[in-house]
């Protein structure tokens, strides 16, 4: 019943998927949390003034400890444009948390022993605020963060493929 949905736009709710505009609004407001919670935790372990995608950025460049080509971080944060990422491998060189070393053609970033020092606060900080809510009651535990991760990345396909049906119109 499509009265009982709480959507985001209802001109959405009325065509042939209306749990669809719901799925939509809760993502919505999922990213807004997500990001507002990325942008506190990191300020709490010391670096204020980070956007979400700075955010993102430095925990990927720290991801398995080793160093990233701009091309692969982009690919595998999937964002199109590369000048928001290197925006903000060029902030996180500024304040001293990443570092850039040129091999032939390329720029490889990787953390710096300060960044990781702030990586690791955010992680107890996370450990502390974030994760002893998963085994709360209703907090749906370890097998529910799988398969809502599992959910989000098909997500990530289907509105992917949208995105390029669209621009085909």
């Amino acid at each position: 019943m499509t009265s009982a949905l709480i959507a985001s736009s209802a001109h959405l709710a009325g065509g042939s998927a209306p749990d669809l505009s719901e799925v939509e609004f809760g993502l919505m407001i999922a990213s807004h949390a997500f990001d507002r919670w990325t942008v506190r935790c990191m300020a709490a372990a010391g670096l204020p003034d980070l956007t979400p995608t700075d955010v993102m950025v430095f925990h990927h460049v720290y991801h398995r400890q080793r160093p990233k080509k701009l091309a692969d971080i982009c690919f595998t944060l999937n964002v199109e444009d590369t000048h928001i990422v290197n925006y903000a491998l060029k902030k996180l060189e500024r304040i001293g948390v990443v570092k850039g070393e040129r091999s032939s053609k390329e720029v490889f970033y990787s953390v710096t022993d300060e960044g990781a020092a702030v990586l690791k606060r955010y992680a107890e900080i996370r450990e502390q605020c974030l994760t002893s809510g998963l085994d709360a009651p209703g907090g749906g535990g370890l097998e529910f963060s799988r398969q809502l991760a599992h959910t989000l990345r098909a997500l990530s396909g289907l509105y992917d493929q949208a995105a390029r049906a669209a621009t085909s119109l």
